[in-house]
């Protein structure tokens, strides 16, 4: 019931999203033309171009369908989704008007085309957003439900029954399990793994979900043969499911699968030349737009307090390469042979007054943006340690290195959740590899928006001149 269901749904998602398409084009013309300029937009709006309009609306459709959007969205994250949308649409223009360009058979102007996007990508976004809040409204409400039986009785199938209990918004109801009877949290009980075949006879569910502990895996094959019988759809949920990141992929070598467990979206070429490309931009506005106050805190540091402006220290980036990092001065000058061990508290009495002071707002950090246009760093990333202490947590932290497998970030997952400075490592190593494998180009536009409104202020006190005698190094407060 649900698949057809879903084709009358995929229907009507089309045909309004190809309305959706046409009408940002009628809206571009009149924003460009009539609000813009007080005239009427020549020709653009005559039957030829609005029959064109319409044929590319059309061609929109067909390349969501491609690329995944009407697939079922039970387990898609909303941000993937909006980058689904605006990176299709932004092909499929640009291959428009590349086209238009090679045949000369018309020419837009460039401000219309980058409205006809604009609108184009926010109603359709605005509406797939809009159903998907609807359809988790109903499903909530135990409407367009997905009736799975689950295969297990042990720890792996308790918690796959905890997970859809609490989440149901994504409308999936148990109508039972498959093992050894009486179990708690698992519902009804509806026979041994030896009934399975005769249960699937009798019963009408769209999944069987196969959740085995592993002492279990012999019974997998008589399982998997009773399902493919009747036809049923499977899903396993694997007993090492724990060491599993949430996207995983998978390589095949003759007869042999080969389950990536550090696969992340960055991985794929597209997206890291994506947010290089991002972080290029973005390094280079924010220098500009930063000038003023780099110059005002350049001269503190110098009156402040006797030494350089910038302090550079040995950091340690993607692929556990190291680099110089730079920030700006806030301590007295330390001896060196301390300078790569010790850390900064809150309260630390080696800083200046002005050297608390730009630490409380983060300015002493405005240097690194040099580090991310050189390709040191990113805007958004884990926070670089010295050698020193990445030799010491790699030991003790379990996944710690995990972090190195991507660029290092002036801000993080981490640091907008408060883990910076004098805080738990191991929290920030799972925040961090979170990140990692749930990066997406919204995920760095979130971190960033969350650290411009409020993240760039910390818990680090202004302190008073710290004494002369105080001669220890500068450490990072990230």
């Amino acid at each position: 019931m649900i698949r057809q269901n879903q084709k009358l749904i995929n229907f009507l998602n089309m045909l309004t999203d190809v309305a959706l398409v046409f009408a940002a084009y009628l809206a571009a013309m009149y924003v460009r033309f009539e609000v813009l300029n007080g005239r009427r937009g020549l020709d653009l709006m005559s039957a030829q171009y609005l029959w064109m309009a319409l044929a590319y609306s059309l061609i929109v459709v067909v390349v969501y369908n491609v690329a995944g959007l009407y697939a079922p969205r039970r387990y898609k994250n909303p941000a993937s989704v909006l980058t689904l949308i605006l990176l299709s649409n932004g092909v499929t223009l640009l291959g428009l008007m590349a086209f238009f360009y090679v045949t000369r058979l018309m020419d837009f102007p460039r401000l219309a085309v980058a409205l006809y996007w604009l609108f184009s990508s926010l109603l359709v976004a605005a509406k797939h957003m809009a159903g998907r809040t609807l359809v988790q409204y109903y499903r909530r409400r135990g409407y367009n439900q997905k009736h799975v039986i689950v295969v297990g009785d042990g720890a792996l199938a308790a918690q796959y029954a905890r997970d859809i209990a609490a989440n149901p918004q994504m409308g999936f109801t148990l109508d039972g399990y498959v093992g050894a009877p009486r179990r708690r949290g698992l519902g009804l009980w509806l026979g041994g793994y030896e009934d399975l075949k005769d249960i699937l006879a009798d019963t009408i569910i769209d999944d069987l979900v196969v959740a085995l502990e592993p002492y279990e895996t012999p019974y997998l094959k008589q399982i998997l043969t009773a399902a493919d019988k009747e036809g049923v759809r499977i899903s396993i949920i694997p007993f090492y499911n724990e060491y599993i990141p949430a996207h995983p992929s998978i390589d095949a070598v003759g007869h042999s699968k080969l389950i990536n467990l550090r696969a992340a979206p960055l991985d794929n070429l597209a997206w890291a030349a994506l947010k290089r490309g991002g972080d290029i931009l973005g390094s280079l506005v924010l220098i500009v737009l930063a000038s003023p106050v780099m110059l005002v805190t350049a001269i503190g540091v110098r009156l402040s307090s006797p030494g350089p402006v910038l302090f550079r220290q040995e950091r340690v980036g993607k692929n556990k390469k190291t680099f110089t990092m730079l920030k700006f001065r806030s301590m007295s000058m330390q001896a060196e042979s301390r300078a790569d061990t010790a850390w900064t508290t809150a309260a630390d009495p080696r800083k200046t007054r002005f050297g608390s002071f730009i630490r409380k707002c983060s300015i002493d950090e405005l240097p690194q943006l040099f580090n991310v246009l050189k390709g040191d760093m990113s805007l958004v990333g884990p926070r670089p340690e010295i050698p020193y202490h990445v030799d010491h947590f790699k030991q003790e932290i379990p996944l710690y290195l995990v972090r190195q497998q991507v660029r290092p970030g002036m801000t993080g997952w981490a640091q907008i959740h408060g883990l910076r400075g004098d805080t738990s490592i191991e929290e920030r190593v799972k925040y961090d590899i979170w990140y990692i494998e749930h990066w997406s180009p919204w995920l760095d536009v979130y971190i960033l928006f969350k650290t411009a409104f409020g993240g760039w202020l910390n818990g680090e006190k202004v302190a008073a001149p710290a004494e002369a005698s105080a001669r220890v190094e500068e450490t990072d407060h990230a």
